[in-house]
């Protein structure tokens, strides 16, 4: 029995001296695999061109002999289905809804999980979600991972939708996370500009040490300090795929419950409580949160702000690391206060 995967081909170019000096992007929409130039970045961004064997950018400019070769995958004859599925809404009008996404549920529509994602809960919920996004993620502006929780913004026009993405491309959006991380970190608060791109060996995973990696910058400080762990607000200027998981696991305090970049070492090992290590052991999902967002609204102008508490999962994770650890130097704040 055949699989997508086994379905898929590979296209080659070969650059010639009168191609000189075209954009990757625009040179394969205008060649005849008949794709759009917005279906061409998706595909680069996915690691699915390489020029001569390296992820290029999409605006790479090409030289004569450079090889490109195009990963066709089959085509998806799916659209994202309305489902009556219970949302957590922050805010809404008109033009956008603010959602606080619960952990575990994906955002939108993929190979092997077209159902059950937050766009076929909005499609039900609001039946007007804007088209820029293509038939499986219609509203989507920006992305929250599978197991993070928190807040998202979905547009419901297409003005929306633009004014939206403007503002996410070029860091206009305020972005801050909790984030209980390994560790006992050395410093107070940090900052962590390194590229983060698609892994050289393992495709599924991304990393700093990568050939084509896009400017990342992090920045966190503590909240809170449990001894074997720590509770971080961190904010994000870029908006990099798994950015802050992969940052914070490069400063060697993973975040706890992340089964990708947590890293091999049992650190519960060191966990004398039972109840907590029990506790630790049973929290399957990374603990991050999206807990701040800001960003100008696109109809009247005016710069908006919302919060999320602390989902219960992470809150208790945090009561139980409070009272079963001697915290060091234990900086306790309660409310929201420290995300604005």
């Amino acid at each position: 029995m055949s699989t997508e995967f086994d379905q898929s081909t590979e296209i080659r170019f070969m650059i010639d001296k009168s191609q000189c000096g075209q954009r990757l992007d625009i040179f394969l929409a205008q060649s005849d695999v008949a794709i759009s130039r917005s279906h061409v970045k998706c595909v680069i961004e996915e690691g699915d061109v390489l020029v001569n064997g390296k992820e290029p950018k999409v605006s790479q400019k090409l030289k004569e002999g450079d090889v490109i070769v195009l990963t066709q995958r089959p085509p998806i004859e799916a659209v994202a289905v309305a489902q009556d599925i219970p949302l957590d809404i922050v805010y809404e009008d008109e033009a956008i809804i603010v959602i606080n996404k619960q952990a575990g549920m994906v955002v939108h529509p993929a190979p092997g999980n077209y159902v059950n994602t937050l766009v076929n809960a909005l499609l039900f919920h609001c039946h007007d979600l804007s088209g820029i996004g293509g038939v499986l993620r219609p509203g989507i502006v920006h992305r929250l991972d599978k197991d993070t929780s928190g807040l998202i913004v979905a547009a419901k026009s297409d003005d929306a939708h633009r004014q939206l993405s403007a503002q996410f491309e070029k860091h206009e959006v305020q972005k801050k996370y909790l984030a209980l991380v390994w560790g006992n970190t050395k410093d107070k608060q940090g900052e962590i500009v390194k590229p983060v791109g698609r892994h050289t060996v393992d495709r599924k995973k991304m990393s700093t040490n990568t050939k084509r990696g896009k400017e990342a910058h992090t920045f966190w400080k503590v909240i809170e300090r449990y001894g074997v762990a720590t509770l971080l607000e961190v904010e994000i200027k870029t908006g990099r795929t798994h950015q802050i998981r992969v940052h914070l696991s490069d400063l060697r305090y993973p975040i706890i419950g992340d089964a990708v970049y947590g890293g091999a070492t049992n650190r519960t090992q060191n966990i004398a409580n039972p109840a907590l290590k029990a506790q630790i052991k049973a929290f399957n999902r990374q603990a991050l949160h999206a807990a701040y967002l800001s960003f100008v609204h696109p109809l009247t102008g005016k710069r908006i702000e919302f919060n999320a508490n602390m989902p219960e999962d992470l809150a208790n994770l945090c009561a139980q690391l409070r009272s079963s650890v001697n915290p060091v130097n234990s900086i306790t704040t309660k409310g929201k206060d420290h995300l604005r």
